[in-house]
Parts: C-alpha cells; structure tokens; sequence
C-alpha cells in the first residue's frame, strides 16, 4: 500500500456525492494526517479512467478492489462482502484497512491509542455497517428505514440543489464536498472521543474494585460512569460511592440488570427519606445528607461518611 507521491492523489468520483465516500476520505485525512488538499495531497473527483488509474488511492470508483494498490470499490461484480452478507461501501472498504489508523490519530492527542483497535472495532460494527447497509439499500439486522436525521442524509443534503451554479461544471460539488467532509469528521471525533471516556471509564472501574478490600463495595475518586463496567465484567458489586459536583458524596446502589429501576441491595428501609440530623440520627453516620425514598441512592457530606454509610447498608444486610 505504498503511496508513490510526495503529495499523494486521492480520487474518487465526480457529481454528486453519498456518505460513503464523504467518510472514506475523511478517514484516509486522518489516517495519512492529510490537512488540506492543495497543500499536502491532491483531491482528485473525476471519472476519468486514466486520470483514475494514475491516482495513489482511488474509492468509490475504478471498479477494481485491490487494497494492496489503495483501490476501493464496490460497484463491479465479486465486490467483496462482510460475514454477514452485507455489501460493503466505499465506507466499509476503507475503514478495514485505514480505520485503526484513523482512530489512533484521533486519540493520540488524549495519549489514549491503546484503545485505538477496541473502539475502530466498535465502530465497524455499527456506524460503518450501517452506511455501507445505507449505500447499498439492504440490510442483513432488519428493514432498513429511511431516517431524516441520520447521518447519510445529513451527508447528502451537503450537495448543492439541481438550481444551484455550484451543481453544474467540471467542479460541481467540489466545494460542498469539502464541508460535507469536515462535518463528518467533526462528528467522528465526537464519537471516538466518547467512546474513548467509556473505555477509560471501564479502565478505571476495574481498577478500583481490584483496589476494593469489598468486592461489594465501589469506591471512585472521581465521578464516572461505572454501571456498564459493573454488567459487562460481572462485578459483584452491590454499592457505589463517588464525589458529586455539589461536593456531597453519592452512594448508589447497582440494579440487578441494565435498565431496571430495582437494587440489588436496596439501602436500609429504616433510612429511607430521611436528610441531615434525622439520618444521622438513624444510621449513627454523622455527616448523612439524605437517602432518597426509593432506597436506590444517598449520600453525605464526606467520602468517609459515604463510605461508612456503605459498609453499614452491608452489616445490616
């Protein structure tokens, strides 16, 4: 996959444009840490065979898969499909093999690349899998419903109207092209960077309850959410405490499944609804602020009270 210029050609073709190959080149940008095209690489829409056989990574035209030679596409027979039977798009094609790498430089700046293959993995199998479901109209999980605010249709409302000047000439929807490209991968950061705060989230979930003298029992330093790690891993948590933004310290307890509004453990039935003096009063910790009604949630004004609010839930379990 050696790239024989300089300044690189990226072709794909001309007219108008679809999410996949909008994302396509948004990944191979971030994966070949191409800026701006002009100045670092050349941006190439034509259908012109020679001009195509001459680029440095062609997508979404040329019908030739050859990934080897930086070839991507999918509209010529024996295109290649996923496991599942889903045609892939020029999407699909060139995140399985620039995909980790777009990721990691997303995620260099947080010096998070060690989650670089987790989170292109999770991302193959969903949001590159429905755009390559999108690009080809089928679907191997379900009907494949039109949606007005998904991604593919916001992509394709960056093209210019059939009355638009910019929708007509050798350089029609070059511009857009340029902003359609932007926004995706404004909005692919946006997700790597959240999925980036799950994995670190379930990094440091995982390394508290090895630090926990309690298997039950949760202690985090810092807020984060934590309940995903707990299903996930099968920790057999039943009590999590962690600082709030108030400057209270929240103790929750850990529904028996992912959505349900029950405890494993509910706090103490003498506690509940209870705040200040009369909860201190009742579980004998000094600085409890309050335990809600429901018995799922409570707190005090101090790690230590939270704590020992936890330890006495588990006692008097």
């Amino acid at each position: 996959m050696s790239i024989a210029h300089p300044r690189p050609v990226l072709a794909t073709h001309s007219g108008k444009f679809h999410c996949d190959e909008i994302f396509a080149y948004a990944v191979l940008r971030l994966a070949l840490d191409l800026r701006q095209p002009g100045l670092d690489h050349t941006l190439l829409r034509t259908r012109n065979p020679a001009l195509i056989d001459q680029a440095d990574i062609v997508w979404d035209v040329g019908s030739v898969f050859a990934p080897e030679h930086n070839r991507f596409d999918h509209h010529q027979r024996g295109a290649p499909l996923r496991p599942d039977g889903t045609p892939f798009s020029s999407a699909g094609l060139v995140w399985q093999v620039y995909g980790e790498r777009a990721v990691g430089a997303l995620l260099r700046p947080a010096g998070a690349t060690g989650f670089a293959a987790a989170i292109a993995a999770e991302l193959d199998a969903g949001l590159v899998l429905r755009i390559d479901e999108i690009d080809n109209g089928v679907s191997a999980s379900g009907p494949l419903a039109r949606d007005s605010l998904g991604l593919a249709s916001l992509i394709g409302e960056f093209n210019p109207p059939w009355d638009s000047p910019a929708a007509n000439g050798p350089t029609a929807g070059d511009e857009a092209f340029l902003e359609a490209t932007a926004f995706l991968t404004a909005t692919l950061a946006r997700r790597v960077e959240s999925l980036r705060a799950r994995h670190a989230a379930e990094a440091a979930v995982l390394a508290a309850h090895q630090r926990s003298e309690d298997p039950r029992l949760l202690i985090l330093e810092t807020g984060m959410p934590w309940k995903n790690a707990v299903f996930t891993h099968g920790l057999p948590v039943l009590f999590a405490v962690s600082p709030a933004s108030n400057g209270n310290w929240m103790l929750d307890t850990v529904p028996p499944e992912p959505g349900s509004f029950d405890q494993r453990l509910p706090l103490p039935a003498a506690w509940a609804g209870l705040q200040t003096e009369d909860l201190a009063r009742e579980s004998g910790v000094a600085d409890a602020v309050f335990v809600h009604t429901r018995r799922f949630v409570g707190a005090a004004k101090s790690r230590e009270g939270a704590v020992e609010l936890a330890r006495k839930a588990l006692a008097a379990a």
